[in-house]
């Protein structure tokens, strides 16, 4: 069973945070093995499982990340950060490292909040660009190089967080 089936939601990117929580509760409260000690071993196992994959499911769908990489893997679309980003996205990103490093040796506070605020910039440009395309999602059917773009967002993204878990390298300083 498909984690948005489960929760009776149709698949998608942006989804109603309440509606899934209250779709958890009602399914924890029906799943729980409690409810079933003195059913038949298999029903308990299954009651079991079906509450396992309630947990597995809501934590999944809860995160947006995580929820995003659910949906490319259950269109078949193999998330592989080996795979190459376009060559303008790597060389930015070359050119941030460089100047995190610069940062280690000669830490600069102006400097500091200019790259971060870079990032941040870099960051919501790429959501802005992909959000329409997100958004269309629950309404038309996807073609394969619409899963693509969002596979290529979600690797800049995955990008963008190590380079931001970088900056805690800092955090005595600021």
């Amino acid at each position: 069973m498909n984690y948005f089936e489960l929760f009776e939601m149709k698949p998608s990117f942006f989804v109603d945070e309440k509606a899934l929580r209250n779709k958890f509760i009602a399914n924890s409260r029906k799943y729980h093995p409690d409810y079933f000690n003195n059913e038949a071993s298999s029903i308990q196992e299954e009651n079991i499982d079906l509450s396992t994959l309630n947990n597995i499911a809501y934590k999944t769908l809860s995160d947006f990340d995580k929820r995003m990489e659910y949906i490319l893997e259950q269109n078949e679309i193999s998330i592989n950060s080996d795979e190459q980003l376009s060559n303008d996205f790597l060389m930015e990103m070359m050119d941030i490292n460089e100047a995190i490093m610069e940062l280690e040796f000669d830490f600069d506070q102006d400097k500091f909040n200019e790259i971060q605020n870079n990032v941040e910039i870099i960051e919501k440009n790429n959501f802005d660009k992909i959000q329409p395309l997100l958004l269309s999602f629950e309404n038309q059917p996807f073609e394969k190089n619409d899963f693509v773009e969002v596979k290529k967002y979600f690797l800049k993204k995955k990008y963008l967080l190590r380079i931001r878990n970088q900056f805690s390298k800092f955090a005595s300083h600021s």
